[in-house]
């Protein structure tokens, strides 16, 4: 079988067939509406097509993004989606070579990284990403939980808007930016995207109410914004035991946020908040009174690749002064591989290459993993991931690694 990988043009057939691979793989269709807001985010020019002859047989794509690194920069990076490939043509390197080519040209646009959000996180190790960041899940017992609110929330105005609303959208969306810089993960939103964060359609909801949104206002301001929705449910004795599911939420300062968690805890007919997808230090961890009733998860969230290591390493800060030489393996990418001297602190940073002994042994996996400052250096190399080759190496690059806030990717692409 030779496999021949063609960028994808603007033939409406051949977006057809290529939207057919995805519907296929991932099991799943796209009403109308979704497929068209889907399809206008789609950038052809970064998007792949694998052919067997005539038959289109694997898709994958990216979008140009930029997202925030610690210290603030925000910096060039692919978000790696629609990576498919039909059931007939698996095991036969069709996954493998998009791969590298869609890392090749990555690098050939300049951008240092690529992230993903990985429906088979096994698949991805290989390709060199490495599992950056995780986000929170909980089910608060709202009926017998309590809030130990911030000084300031009871100060907030709180109004109840349509999220589809033009001028709420834009407001939202303005908010949303502001934040951008202050948590690695987060991505800037191009045209488009803030239509998708409140795409709702009604099969989706699961017996919930359409997307509702609350903003929390001082002065006139918007401080804050909640998006959520509502499942209702009554017990056997036909006692109100709906849930309440958060969506999306962004405060500007802890009394906006002390509101809305507020709101959303005193919805009536409600017993439970239902969140998913947040950071792992989200704030309201520390308002509620007893942890123990609020059924806190965890899991992976998104995959970094570091397609450029001097550019990359260069691009954020370090929480403390580094100076230290890293053995890098990476067999898909062998631009990276070598040693290279990383130099910096809280102001900025060096990468070079360099002959000089190594410091630090370690795949390009675990560079992508320990990138955006919240998975420890230290705690792979007690995974056997990281080797400390000079004493003190690793808890110098492990502190200057860290970050201070988690990093977050707050929705899918």
């Amino acid at each position: 079988m030779t496999i021949d990988l063609r960028t994808l043009t603007d033939d409406p057939g051949e977006h057809e067939a290529w939207w057919a691979v995805i519907r296929a793989a991932f099991g799943t269709t796209f009403d109308p509406e979704s497929h068209a807001l889907w399809a206008a985010r789609m950038e052809p020019g970064r998007s792949i097509v694998a052919y067997d002859g005539d038959e289109v047989c694997g898709t994958t794509g990216s979008f140009s993004f930029r997202m925030t690194v610690p210290g603030g920069a925000v910096v060039p990076t692919a978000g790696v989606t629609m990576v498919t490939v039909k059931p007939t043509h698996r095991r036969r390197g069709v996954l493998t070579s998009m791969m590298r080519r869609q890392l090749e040209e990555v690098r050939e646009r300049r951008e240092p990284l690529a992230v993903l959000r990985a429906s088979e996180p096994l698949i991805y190790g290989r390709f060199g990403y490495g599992a950056a960041s995780d986000e929170l899940g909980a089910r608060v017992d709202t009926a017998r939980t309590r809030l130990a609110l911030p000084a300031g929330a009871d100060a907030l105005r709180l109004r109840l808007v349509d999220p589809c609303d033009p001028e709420v959208l834009a407001a939202c969306e303005e908010l949303y930016a502001r934040r951008v810089p202050l948590r690695p993960g987060m991505l800037e939103r191009r045209p488009g995207w803030e239509r998708a964060v409140v795409h709702d359609p009604e099969d989706k909801r699961d017996g919930a109410t359409p997307m509702q949104c609350v903003l929390a206002e001082r002065d006139g301001e918007l401080r804050g914004y909640a998006r959520y929705a509502v499942r209702p449910h009554y017990d056997a004795a036909d006692n109100p035991d709906g849930e309440v599911l958060l969506r999306d939420m962004e405060a500007l300062d802890p009394a906006a946020h002390g509101a809305l968690v507020r709101y959303l805890f005193d919805l009536d007919l409600t017993s439970t908040l239902c969140v998913e997808g947040r950071p792992v230090d989200d704030p309201w961890l520390h308002l509620v009174t007893d942890p123990r009733r609020c059924g806190i998860s965890r899991r992976d969230a998104l995959y970094l690749r570091v397609i450029d290591v001097a550019a990359a390493l260069e691009a954020r800060t370090y929480a403390a002064g580094v100076d230290v030489v890293l053995e890098l393996e990476d067999a898909f990418c062998p631009w990276n591989a070598g040693r290279w001297r990383l130099s910096g602190g809280p102001k900025g940073a060096t990468c070079t290459r360099t002959g000089d002994p190594a410091d630090l042994a370690l795949s390009v996996p675990e560079l992508g993993a320990a990138y955006l400052g919240g998975v420890p250096l230290a705690a792979l190399a007690d995974a056997g991931r990281v080797r400390e080759l000079r004493e003190g190496a690793l808890a110098e690059a492990a502190t200057a690694f860290h970050s201070a806030v988690a990093p977050w990717n707050p929705h899918g692409f």
